[in-house]
């Protein structure tokens, strides 16, 4: 069944893209935040937020960063949603002699560092990334011990982990974390499809991930690139919400550079709306996440 209203979720910037690929993704505090205020305005309920060194353009923790953001999205009067990534900290890139050593690009770290501005900040989402896979030549690793840690320091902070999961072994993590009492209710799940050697971006992934849910958990789902749009359409469709943004998508149609996350957006929610589909707020969207739990 399709939910009553549908929450949006832009992810602005994230991690990877550069502006090589597109000279609009933003990197500044100034133009992440305004980023955030635009997808508001244009119907995104939730912000997920990266931040990224200004002179190396690549992601960084810099909590004088998200603090920077956090303050610009709230002076400007905005009631969005703001979801903190956690996932910095996770790439491991093996030296070619010693495969055991890191190389350049590595941010592997201890778990308490990804998660450190969670407790500063209390945003009132975070992911939490339960894959350990390729990607591309390097491998993210997010181990079970590293995993729980992170998770505690979430919970103490009261602070909603949105469950990102990017294959169904990662789903059968969370689940165990569930049955444990690691992860607490409310659920939020977050299904990435379409990163290669990942989950397929296919209505048959989305269908077999959701149905192994617990019953009310809320999810999103959304796909990578070209399977931005589509996905969002199924996500809709088999009743969960979506995500659009500048990580996800680079392009507002195909050959076409988006201009900035508004235009992706206004795209999401002209879908959603021919659909039938109605938009959440941002107050809409607290009360169907249940932000009022217990730890």
């Amino acid at each position: 069944m399709m939910n009553k209203k549908t929450i949006l979720t832009c992810a602005v910037t994230g991690n990877i893209h550069t502006r090589e690929q597109n000279i609009n993704i933003p990197v500044t505090p100034a133009e992440i935040s305004m980023a955030v205020l635009e997808s508001e305005r244009a119907g995104a309920a939730i912000a997920h937020i990266h931040v990224r060194d200004i002179k190396t353009t690549l992601g960084t923790m810099d909590i004088a960063m998200y603090q920077e953001v956090i303050d610009r999205v709230r002076n400007a009067g905005s009631n969005i949603i703001l979801n903190l990534t956690t996932g910095e900290g996770g790439r491991f890139v093996p030296s070619r002699e010693d495969p055991a050593k890191p190389d350049l690009g590595t941010t592997l770290c201890k778990p308490e560092l990804r998660v450190e501005h969670i407790p500063k900040l209390k945003p009132e989402i975070c992911t939490l990334d339960f894959n350990t896979m390729n990607s591309g030549a390097n491998v993210v690793i997010n181990t079970p011990r590293n995993l729980e840690i992170m998770a505690e320091v979430i919970n103490k902070a009261n602070v909603l982990p949105e469950i990102e999961i990017f294959d169904s072994g990662d789903l059968n993590l969370a689940l165990s974390f569930y049955e444990r009492g690691i992860l607490k209710a409310p659920l939020l799940f977050n299904f990435v499809l379409g990163v290669k050697y990942g989950a397929a971006a296919d209505i048959q992934t989305l269908v077999y991930l959701t149905s192994r849910l617990p019953k009310q958990a809320q999810w999103t789902a959304f796909g990578i690139g070209s399977k931005a749009f589509p996905m969002l359409a199924a996500a809709y469709v088999a009743g969960g919400h979506v995500r659009i943004g500048l990580e996800d998508t680079l392009y507002i149609s195909k050959g076409n550079l988006a201009k900035n996350n508004k235009e992706l957006v206004e795209k999401a929610v002209d879908i959603i709306q021919k659909l039938g589909g109605e938009m959440a707020t941002p107050d809409e969207a607290r009360e169907m996440l249940d932000f009022k739990r217990e730890i």
